[in-house]
């Protein structure tokens, strides 16, 4: 599943190549939003933003298309109706005369108005976006410390949306890594040093990946390994997906688990419980 920085970053595709440009056609594959074709037809896309792992266009009408990969969603960017040769199947396509953003795959999508966006169930769960420009180091450590939190194993923490919305699995492994924290820790298992790392983490490692496409490692060390000939996959992060090879920091091998179904990785040196 897209993770938070995936989904700001194909925002910010979507916004450059339809915020300019009225609207010439718009196309849903439901039923049920198929009345909103005409009602958004000819107007202007004012803002796209997101919020964890949803997505908002927002129109000139004060209508909003939210919308939500989940696990399969994807979005393309083409010349205007140049679509693609692909198996998915079209779920929504905004058309201007020069570009075309297409979603596939997704089933999550809905049109609403002002009131029905401000009392959004999904997005009223959600806590603070991890990429939110406002979001402040004390928030992040004051949620750590709140009695809805406090007591959540790591692993299981960094996966609610309710805590902080847009982690996700890689995130969640990195974050924990670059906070030097094992992941069955919980935050009231920590001192006040551990969780201000921590929630430094929390801040640097999505953003970092944002401005970045997704690298999470030290950009120096990624930069010098890429050199060498690795692989993107074998440089991007520091310990997602590196199971049984050597941690960059101390060479101790990575160990992969899991809580939930959903696979996690730690450096058990570095991050020693």
């Amino acid at each position: 599943m897209p993770e938070g920085p995936e989904i700001k970053q194909a925002a910010d595709k979507i916004a450059s190549a339809v915020i300019h440009s009225p609207v010439e056609e718009i196309f849903f594959a439901f039923e049920r939003l198929k009345p909103y074709e005409s009602e958004l037809k000819n107007h202007r896309i004012t803002k796209v933003d997101t919020k964890g792992k949803a997505m908002l266009i927002h129109f000139d009408n004060e209508l909003t298309i939210y919308s939500h990969n989940q696990l399969y969603g994807k979005w393309m960017i083409r010349k205007a109706y140049n679509y693609p040769k692909t198996n998915r199947q079209l779920r929504l396509a905004i058309h201007n005369h020069q570009k075309s953003a297409l979603l596939y795959s997704a089933s999550d999508i809905e049109v609403l108005d002002k009131d029905e966006l401000a009392l959004h169930p999904f997005l009223n769960r959600l806590g603070p976006d991890i990429l939110d420009e406002t979001l402040t180091l004390e928030q992040v450590i004051n949620r750590l410390q709140d009695k809805k939190f406090c007591k959540k194993r790591f692993s299981t923490l960094f996966l609610d949306q309710g805590f902080l919305a847009g982690n996700g699995n890689y995130l969640r492994s990195e974050i924990l890594f670059v906070g030097r924290i094992h992941p069955t820790l919980r935050p009231v298992d920590c001192n006040q040093q551990q969780l201000q790392k921590l929630a430094e983490a929390a801040l640097s490692v999505p953003r970092q990946s944002y401005e970045t496409k997704g690298i999470t490692n030290n950009l120096e060390l990624a930069a010098d390994l890429k050199a060498k000939g690795y692989k993107r996959q074998e440089y991007r992060h520091w310990v997602f997906g590196r199971e049984n090879k050597p941690c960059y920091i101390c060479g101790t091998n990575i160990i992969k688990d899991t809580t939930g179904g959903r696979r996690y990785y730690y450096c058990p040196q570095c991050q020693k419980k």
